[in-house]
């Protein structure tokens, strides 16, 4: 049996740094961490002598990085590899923070962090951006980064120029960057970011206000993050209840109880509430409701009225139906309109071998799996131009694109606009198993 987790996410924001490689990203979470007391003193110990060339400060500085690049080979590289989450509190709020990769090669990890985020921190290196002519470009792997961030519908977009220290903490760079920052969202249609001028070594303007920005009046970073209101951005108010689990104890008649497992996507879900299984179509009426105490445990002592989005759960139901793994569990309010076949959605191809239009894929939507195929690509992202052409009829490794896809069965989904967790899926090779391509569904057919 699968593990279900009930984490009580109130006042918790998630958050992933992004951009391209050698912009800072580790730096600046291993900032963030050092900042606000978050490592231990053996951990600072340990740091002052496995530094890394990419500290140049000073001979006595810690390289802050490594605080986040966990496995061997990013230490021996000075390269993020995977993502590493960590843990930091301060007085006002709890957060978690993934560190993202900055090489294409790794977009794939990337795209994985961002899934579970509800801001983006997007850094560009100042030192790598020509201000000294007119027109000034973003790097390729920055403008990627910033459209997965548009795909995967991130509400809340930060952008830390980093840096700045390099370029004697000049305004007149920092305001060029960021035009060419508000030109990319303004292209993208990206939500308006916050701009920070950032140096993510020495510390300025992440946790606390720097006297070297004295021309700069807004917040610091880590009071921005403090201030963001996450809650509008939850789940909706419809209820989308995937079954993960049929929990069956055996029984005399009295005793015997089939308990139907998962977490409340979206809504709330009440006893006596009638309710509809798709894609059967069948109604019930929901009899009791388990709050999980724990991993895989619940309690009849434990029953509850109502259970919210977010809380894992089993429930009873008074009739005798048939529900299996993969069903949703929904409002009978225009729950048929829910069932597709026929899918337009963005993808982000992840696999080094290119999409095939000829060939078969498992399409994995909450706790459903249904095969499908990908009848037609519609259009790709051109990353250099942020221009949407078909010059290519396949999708390679870290390329993005919009798909028809047509499934072997009936999937009961919403657009991804409307709903994180029951408008995205990923397709998976069916012959090595490998997840190929994450993906945003943008109309059902």
């Amino acid at each position: 049996m699968e593990q279900l987790h009930n984490i009580n996410t109130h006042g918790v924001v998630r958050f992933i740094t992004c951009g391209s490689v050698d912009d800072g990203k580790s730096t600046l979470i291993g900032r963030l961490l050092y900042d606000t007391k978050a490592v231990l003193t053996d951990q600072i110990k340990a740091l002052s002598k496995t530094k890394h060339s990419r500290v140049t400060a000073s001979d006595a500085a810690i390289d802050l990085a490594l605080l986040t690049d966990g496995l061997e080979a990013e230490r021996e590289q000075g390269i993020t590899i995977d993502v590493a989450y960590r843990y930091f509190s301060t007085v006002k709020r709890k957060f978690i923070v993934a560190d993202a990769p900055g090489h294409e090669q790794y977009t794939r990890n990337m795209v994985t962090g961002a899934s579970q985020a509800d801001v983006a921190i997007l850094l560009v290196d100042a030192t790598r951006i020509d201000t000294s002519t007119t027109s000034i470009s973003l790097l390729a792997q920055t403008k990627r980064h910033a459209a997965i961030v548009k795909m995967l519908g991130l509400k809340h977009i930060a952008v830390a120029v980093n840096k700045i220290d390099l370029l004697n903490f000049d305004e007149k760079v920092f305001k060029k960057i960021k035009e060419e920052i508000l030109n990319l969202a303004k292209t993208l249609k990206l939500p308006d970011p916050q701009v920070f001028p950032v140096s993510a070594l020495l510390g300025d303007n992440i946790v606390s206000p720097s006297k070297n920005f004295d021309w700069y009046q807004g917040p610091t970073l880590l009071e921005w993050l403090e201030g963001l209101d996450v809650t509008s951005e939850k789940l909706g108010s419809k209820l989308r209840f995937p079954v993960q689990y049929v929990a069956r104890q055996d029984g005399s008649a009295a005793e015997d109880f089939r308990g139907y497992l998962g977490r409340v996507e979206s809504g709330e879900i009440r006893q006596g509430q009638s309710v509809t299984i798709l894609p059967a179509g069948s109604s019930a009426t929901v009899a009791e409701i388990y709050i999980s105490n724990g991993v895989d445990s619940f309690s009849q002592n434990q029953s509850v009225a109502v259970a919210k989005a977010g809380d894992v759960i089993a429930m009873t139901f008074l009739e005798d139906v048939d529900v299996s793994r993969g069903d949703m569990i929904v409002e009978q309010d225009n729950a048929s309109d829910l069932l597709t076949k026929q899918l337009i959605a963005d993808i982000c191809w992840l696999d080094q071998d290119a999409l095939s239009t000829s060939r078969k894929y498992i399409l994995r939507h909450t706790t459903n799996t249904v095969f499908a195929k990908v009848k037609n690509i519609i259009q790709i992202l051109d990353i250099e131009t942020l221009s949407q052409g078909v010059e290519e009829n396949s999708l390679g490794v870290n390329m993005i694109g919009r798909v028809e896809l047509a499934l072997q069965k009936p999937i009961a989904a919403d657009l991804f606009d409307q709903s994180l967790a029951t408008g995205s899926f990923v397709l998976i090779d069916e012959a090595t198993n490998h997840t190929v391509a994450a993906g945003m569904i943008r109309e059902a057919l």
